[in-house]
């Protein structure tokens, strides 16, 4: 049987700090570079596609955190994913600079009608050539629904309203018949209105009438990516995803996650197991020796702020840790916010009791996701086992200090990779999708 080949994106945000608190301090964060300009995307793309990386995923937050003392404070005082910019305005500089990079935008349903989103995406997918992704969320976040002045949905009601959102935008994507562009220039006629189909939707989240405004992309719809982890968010991602983002601390998380999802997959939705990526998030802290490795982590660990920690864990979890003793021990409960984040930080230490002060410094570190310090050999090590045992297909790499983390990997990992014959040598395909969901 051949070794499954790993498939690698790089997990960023739009704005002056990622996924790793703190790492704007760091000596080594983007040194001569501005992340608000298109030279630093355009290399970071750059840099990823010389890695053959499948796409650079971009994560989002529509509002700082206020969850923490009913404040965002120290949101922006410790720069907790703030300043964050919209991610889909960097796509077509992220896909101009590269040929086969794609990007996963990261959009939310909750305040933006399923019309306008299905037009922005096919206009993305053709501007970039067939190579956008779509992570596809609802707002788990308290500040998100604030600056909207809208009260916050439960998790069930969002789940609804979404099933709904993504009928629609299928129904818009599908409106179009293959031959409907007639373009002839001698009869005037340019399409041909029986094959352009008006779209008439009326439900009980959303009402629509109207034609496609984009033609047929080269994709016919972005990928579509979840990174679902409640018993709805599952459900949801093997009924929609073509890929699964993932943080899962442990082997034998991974190993339940992927068994459980392949399983949903085929007894609930009749699809074939393993036609839906997983990909589980992971850190790496990449050197010659194993000493250096370490030296690089001490460092990073050293740029987190505690208060920063607590405010992006309130946040992420819509439970305010201002109020809770620090030497409390996380307890297993369901949470308003991401549900499958705080499982990670539940299981961080493989079942054995966290507190939330401990909890803190941990998700700050990168969400809760295994990290990997050590050697090219040593990372492999690792993803090998990831891949074999866990059920990986891929990772998403969380971004420490940039772009030096994502140059790091791909000089001194990837090759190692290639040498065992475990990452592809070069793009096999035109499209993201193409690309993606090759074994």
């Amino acid at each position: 049987m051949t070794a499954k080949k790993a498939h690698l994106l790089g997990f960023v945000q739009h704005g002056v700090n990622s996924h790793a608190t703190g790492m704007w301090r760091h000596p080594k964060d983007k040194v001569g570079w501005n992340f608000a300009r298109p030279e630093y995307w355009q290399h970071m793309a750059r840099t990823m596609e010389r890695g053959l990386f499948d796409a650079m995923f971009i994560a989002d937050e529509l509002a700082p955190y206020n969850t923490h003392a009913d404040s965002s404070d120290l949101t922006v005082k410790f720069a907790v994913q703030f300043p964050t910019h919209e991610p889909s305005t960097i796509a077509p500089i992220i896909t101009g600079a590269t040929k086969h990079l794609g990007v996963g935008v990261t959009l939310s349903t909750a305040f933006e009608h399923p019309y306008s989103m299905a037009r922005r995406l096919s206009s993305l997918d053709h501007l970039s050539g067939g190579r956008i992704a779509w992570n596809i969320v609802s707002s788990y976040s308290k500040s998100e629904w604030d600056a909207y002045g809208a009260e916050m949905s439960d998790r069930g009601h969002r789940y609804e309203r979404l099933e709904e959102y993504m009928d629609l935008c299928y129904k818009l994507w599908t409106s179009w018949e293959p031959d409907a562009i007639i373009a002839d220039k001698e009869s005037g006629i340019y399409a041909d209105p029986e094959k352009v189909h008006e779209v008439i939707h009326d439900g009980p989240f959303f009402k629509s009438r109207g034609r496609h405004f984009v033609a047929p992309s080269p994709q016919g719809q972005p990928v579509l990516w979840q990174a679902g982890s409640s018993e709805r968010g599952r459900d949801f991602a093997a009924k929609h995803a073509e890929a699964i983002f993932a943080v899962l601390p442990t082997v034998a998380r991974m190993r339940e996650y992927s068994a459980d999802l392949n399983s949903r997959l085929v007894e609930r939705f009749g699809r074939p197991k393993g036609s839906v990526k997983l990909i589980f998030g992971v850190q790496t802290v990449v050197a010659e020796t194993r000493e250096e490795a370490q030296a690089k982590y001490d460092r990073i660990k050293a740029c987190i702020p505690p208060e920063g920690a607590l405010a992006w864990m309130s946040g992420h979890f819509g439970l305010d840790f201002s109020k809770y003793d620090l030497n409390e021990h996380i307890q297993d409960i369901e949470v308003p916010g991401i549900q499958g984040l705080f499982e990670s930080i539940l299981y961080a230490r493989d079942g054995e009791p966290v507190t939330i002060g401990e909890a803190a410094i941990i998700y700050a570190q990168g969400m809760g996701m295994p990290v990997l310090v050590g050697t090219p050999q040593d990372i492999a090590d690792k993803l090998e086992v990831f891949m074999d045992d866990g059920g990986a297909d891929g990772f998403m790499l969380i971004a420490t200090y940039t772009p030096g983390c994502f140059e790091e990997f791909v000089d001194l990992v990837v090759p190692e990779l290639q040498r065992r014959g475990r990452y592809r040598t070069e793009y096999s395909g035109a499209t993201l999708r193409e690309n993606l969901l090759a074994n």
